[in-house]
């Protein structure tokens, strides 16, 4: 049995969290346990109400005062117990219908890290913004090159790592950025990545997405930060 603990940060998420929640409680996949840590990130909305209506939908919940979403997942990771750690978003992006394929590697071949990628095959994926795609490629390329990998989406949310190989406690960043640290040190500490096909469903703006374009300056600070600072 592999325990994974599933790290959600939430802020101002009161249109998705249950639900998100409902279809994480909802996959049974055999030799995985699931340990589900919500972190609700000072949401000014409903959010705090209807995870303290929904105790049954979780396994642990921290209230904190807003701090980012690095700074909620710090958090997560200090209470975390699992053998591995993975991240889902509290909206409706991404779909823990997937949980099965991106714990498959870990369960046959012994990953250290799996990347969920949007751009290998996935059943659907939401046609979003242009924009994004040229920055994740960027971000993806300079990853690739300074790391000797071939990852196709490392900015996708679901990022799948043993939890040993990443001190959250250590963790320098706390914004948008934090990802890309993580996924550093988990690749540097580690030799065995896989992919797999993940759906998307990506929100506009209007509909609550939160990540700008400026973000991308400090994900290419941390990347080459990262391979160059240990």
């Amino acid at each position: 049995m592999v325990k994974v603990s599933v790290i959600i940060p939430a802020y101002n998420e009161e249109k998705t969290i249950a639900s998100v929640l409902e279809s994480v409680r909802a996959q049974t996949i055999p030799d995985i346990e699931l340990e589900v840590v919500v972190v609700n990130d000072g949401s000014r909305d409903r959010t705090r109400e209807i995870l303290d209506s929904r105790p049954e939908l979780y396994d642990k919940v921290i209230h904190q005062a807003n701090g980012g979403k690095g700074a909620a997942v710090t958090a997560a990771l200090g209470v975390a117990t699992g053998d591995y750690v993975l991240f889902q978003d509290a909206d409706l992006e991404y779909d823990p219908a997937d949980y099965a394929q991106i714990f498959l590697p870990i369960l046959k071949l012994e990953a250290d890290v799996v990347m969920g990628s949007r751009f290998i095959a996935p059943k659907c994926t939401r046609v979003y913004y242009f924009w994004h795609k040229i920055g994740n490629w960027a971000i993806t390329f300079l990853f690739n090159i300074l790391n000797n990998t071939t990852f196709s989406d490392i900015y996708s949310c679901y990022l799948c790592y043993r939890r040993s190989l990443v001190n959250g406690a250590a963790l320098r960043t706390r914004g948008w950025e934090q990802h890309a640290e993580i996924l550093s040190k988990a690749v540097a500490a580690s030799t065995v990545y896989y992919e797999v096909p993940v759906s998307y469903h990506g929100r506009t703006y209007a509909e609550g997405k939160k990540i700008k374009a400026h973000h991308i300056f400090a994900v290419f600070a941390t990347i080459i930060r990262e391979r160059f600072v240990r």
